[in-house]
């Protein structure tokens, strides 16, 4: 309580002051809040025209981050030059042709869609034009394969002595990397076995290596470190399938129980060799059966992405589910196989003689290389760098690992 030692008429008009004041601190404050409520929705006030200095209260408007790997392009909203990455800009609601340039870049580009008090993203992977190649073997390989977590290689060498030749295994996340003759770990070599011409297969957990000949004949590696004592399994493989399809369900379980209990029961039902995405939350996943996948979230919240979604799902079709957003985008055909990318947005693939790079939601498809490489088979580094074919420079010289680079 505020004592007054003046007047009556004085104190009254004293505390009176007071209130008011308050008052007019708290309307600021009510007032601040929903400017800064209203600003951050793309609401603004500008000072009218014809010189007559009134302000006027102007439409809303929706945010756009544009971002871009190298960063430094040119971001160019509906053919003007508006920006460079990365930065966020204020656009009035509408559709926007959005093209992300840089020098020795492929270009990017794509339509989207800007709400009020909404951000949307155009987020470019830019390519190189002209990509480095560089030899990650020289001794020769054939027969190579990558392990679920796309992380090892194993293959086959075949082209020197007995003690070259064998099986080997390259941890593509190892620093540093040296590229020199015979990279990788040898596991076995041909002195008393010939293991260069088997058949290799990677356990589900990836910790294992199946080298199997012609015969049938079954032999069990481990598949980081050499194998001095390398172990016949060929009677006992009954075991050896149990042990792997238990490895398999334990991984599934472990996967499925991740998931929010609403996407796990269609996940199961649905989700046919998940693969979740290094980085974000996001599943890519060919449809096991048609059907249709219902929201987790009701009501759905809106999409900062533009690409319109397919929740409609058909048997053998490749699919990408974004968690974060709950939204499912079709991809292609079940039967290519696609990669993560290690940025979690891109997928890589490779079809009908070509390297391509597309993002999670199937835009943006861009050719990384056409050149001479073997099976159509890719494996992208984990940093994210570059992508792995093998290839040959002539008919005469054996084919060996190589690196595009993507940077």
């Amino acid at each position: 309580m505020v004592k007054c030692y003046m007047s009556h008429v004085k104190c009254l008009y004293f505390m009176n002051r007071i209130a008011i004041s308050g008052l007019i601190i708290l309307l600021l404050m009510i007032l601040g809040t929903i400017a800064a409520i209203l600003y951050a929705n793309g609401y603004r006030f500008e000072i009218g025209g014809n010189g007559t200095g009134n302000f006027k209260f102007i439409e809303g408007t929706g945010l756009l981050v544009a971002t871009s790997r190298p960063d430094g392009a040119r971001v160019i909203v509906n053919d003007h030059l508006t920006t460079a990455t990365n930065n966020t800009i204020n656009l009035a609601p509408g559709v926007y042709e959005v093209k992300i340039e840089k020098d020795g870049y492929v270009g990017w580009k794509k339509k989207i869609i800007i709400k009020i008090g909404f951000v949307s993203e155009a987020n470019a992977l830019l390519i190189p034009t002209a990509p480095k190649l560089e030899a990650v073997t020289t001794i020769g390989i054939s027969n190579l394969i990558m392990d679920a977590t796309q992380t090892v290689l194993a293959y086959n060498v075949a082209s020197n002595s007995a003690t070259k030749n064998g099986i080997y295994s390259l941890d593509m996340s190892a620093r540093p990397l040296i590229f020199l003759a015979d990279t990788g770990t040898q596991l076995v070599n041909d002195i008393t076995v010939l293991f260069s011409q088997t058949k290799l297969t990677f356990s589900p957990n990836g910790k294992q290596l199946l080298a199997t000949f012609s015969n049938g004949t079954n032999y069990l590696l481990d598949s980081r470190v050499a194998n001095q004592t390398p172990q016949d399994v060929t009677n006992t493989m009954l075991s050896v399938e149990r042990d792997w399809a238990a490895q398999k369900v334990t991984l599934n379980k472990k996967f499925f129980d991740s998931l929010p209990r609403k996407l796990a029961q269609q996940a199961v039902k649905y989700f046919k060799d998940p693969v979740p995405a290094p980085v974000g939350d996001r599943i890519l996943y060919t449809a096991s059966t048609s059907g249709t996948l219902n929201s987790v979230v009701e009501p759905q919240a809106p999409s900062v992405n533009s690409t319109p979604e397919q929740r409609n799902l058909k048997s053998g079709i490749t699919y990408v589910y974004d968690l974060k957003e709950d939204r499912n985008y079709e991809i292609g055909s079940g039967d290519i196989r696609y990669y993560w990318h290690a940025d979690g947005r891109h997928l890589v693939f490779a079809e009908n003689g070509h390297v391509n790079v597309v993002e999670f939601d199937g835009g943006n498809l861009t050719t990384v290389y056409e050149g001479n490489f073997l099976n159509n088979q890719v494996f992208p580094w984990p940093d994210g760098t570059s992508i792995g074919i093998i290839s040959r420079f002539s008919a005469g010289v054996p084919y060996n690992l190589y690196r595009i680079g993507l940077q």
